[in-house]
């Protein structure tokens, strides 16, 4: 440890000037020498330290998922150059290269948060060992090694004995149950954190390898601050339970807000968000719009949670714009379709539905009739002449007289007219007939 420490000497003195900073605030209000100064000046190192760490934060979220996202391409790669592990490993490479991706970025919090680590337990050490460190010095020691948090000393661990406990001033059995209650919660909260991000913020579509190690990691961790916990002392405990807690609050933040696509954290925000937006007929929020914007962009690439999102817009008579906004729209009857195309902006022309052949026919026939029906309607006004001039004149046999006033027989005058009617047949220019009808 005496090794460890010396790598991390060179921030051991700006940790202890921090922490004597937040106590000389809060001693004013709890007092210099109870723990409750310096147990909270513990928990601001960590505020203090993760604030500082959002942007890594930010770029762990876009590493882990563009891990995911390349996950396929990975395994294809082990199996076609898996008897090639130097070639395996120059593909793996490019591949990062051209996705623009670095496999350390999901870890740049954790190496980012190490060195205060080690320099808070190395400064919590000193003060149970009564060595001056840092800006702590003996004042601030004797002020240090008298803080209790619930009846455990800060310095205290775990496998101490009870002769080293009575010197800090409490007893075995003081120290040993809060430590096994920090040590229960401590684990407990990196098992929820790891769980809830497996279990809600995970693209379901896809399984890869990478699901499988955040599964196993989900009970190693725990484990692994079971044990090492025992060795923590109670300050040390403060520190990681603060930023576990720290974490997980984070993460459901995250999870809530811009969740992994496809996962059903993102299915739930965007009920959410289509809730939102129905209800004030606009979209709120910059992150809402970018959201919208985004989803509006994938055209055919959505998956399903952000197919139901815009089709459930048009439905309530909303069409989602390429700025990221909303705008009302007439067509909300239509919706997308299952491949992810959108569903339009406007009503479609109504195509007419293709007839058999035997009911094109029928429906000529039909036609054919009504224009006789029609031709026979207007034929009385021409028979009427017709009928007077019959009347008035004598009988002749000639065939033209025949044809257009009737014959011997008594024929009434214009029955060859209606007869050429019922032929579907009229008078003057005919019309061609439509090539579907019978000839």
């Amino acid at each position: 440890m005496d090794t460890i420490a010396s790598l991390f000497s060179f921030i051991t003195t700006p940790v202890s000037w921090v922490i004597v900073q937040f106590h000389s605030v809060y001693g004013k209000i709890f007092g210099p020498d109870t723990g409750w100064a310096w147990g909270l000046s513990i928990v601001s190192l960590v505020i203090l330290i993760r604030i500082c760490l959002i942007p890594l934060f930010v770029k762990q979220i876009k590493a882990t998922r563009a891990m995911q996202t390349l996950q396929p391409e990975m395994k294809k790669i082990q199996e076609r150059y898996k008897s090639d592990k130097q070639r395996q490993s120059e593909e793996m490479m490019k591949l990062y290269k051209e996705s623009g991706t670095n496999p350390l970025s999901s870890c740049l919090p954790i190496l980012a948060q190490s060195p205060f680590f080690f320099a808070l337990y190395h400064v919590l050490n000193g003060i149970a060992t009564g060595k001056e460190i840092g800006v702590i010095d003996g004042p601030l020691l004797e002020s240090a090694r008298k803080a209790h948090i619930v009846g455990a000393p800060l310095a205290a661990k775990f496998t101490d004995s009870a002769d080293k406990v009575a010197s800090l001033g409490a007893t075995l059995t003081d120290v040993r149950v809060v430590t096994a209650v920090m040590i229960v919660l401590m684990s407990a909260s990196q098992f929820f954190t790891q769980r809830q991000l497996m279990t809600k913020n995970v693209d379901t579509t896809v399984k890869t390898p990478f699901m499988q190690q955040q599964k196993m990691l989900m009970y190693v961790f725990p484990v692994m601050f079971a044990v090492f916990g025992i060795n923590f002392p109670v300050g040390v405990l403060v520190y990681w339970l603060t930023t576990n807690v720290w974490t997980m609050g984070q993460q459901m933040f995250v999870i809530r807000r811009n969740p992994t696509p496809g996962s059903k954290a993102q299915a739930a925000f965007l009920e959410r968000l289509q809730k939102q937006v129905t209800h004030h007929k606009k979209v709120r929020g910059r992150g809402n719009t970018n959201v919208i914007k985004a989803i509006v962009a994938k055209g055919r690439d959505r998956n399903e949670f952000e197919r139901k999102f815009i089709n459930g817009l048009t439905k309530s008579g909303l069409a989602a714009q390429a700025d990221g906004t909303v705008v009302e729209s007439e067509s909300a009857v239509l919706t997308e379709t299952e491949d992810g195309s959108p569903a339009g902006g406007g009503p479609r022309r109504q195509q007419p539905k293709r007839q058999s052949k035997a009911k094109r026919q029928s429906g000529a026939v039909q036609a054919g009739a009504g224009e006789a029906g029609a031709t026979k309607a207007t034929e009385p006004s021409d028979a009427k002449p017709s009928l007077e001039k019959t009347a008035a004149e004598p009988e002749d046999d000639s065939p033209k007289t025949k044809q257009a006033g009737g014959n011997k027989q008594g024929t009434p005058p214009g029955s060859g007219q209606r007869s050429r009617a019922k032929s579907g047949q009229r008078k003057g220019q005919q019309r061609p007939k439509h090539p579907s009808s019978k000839k």
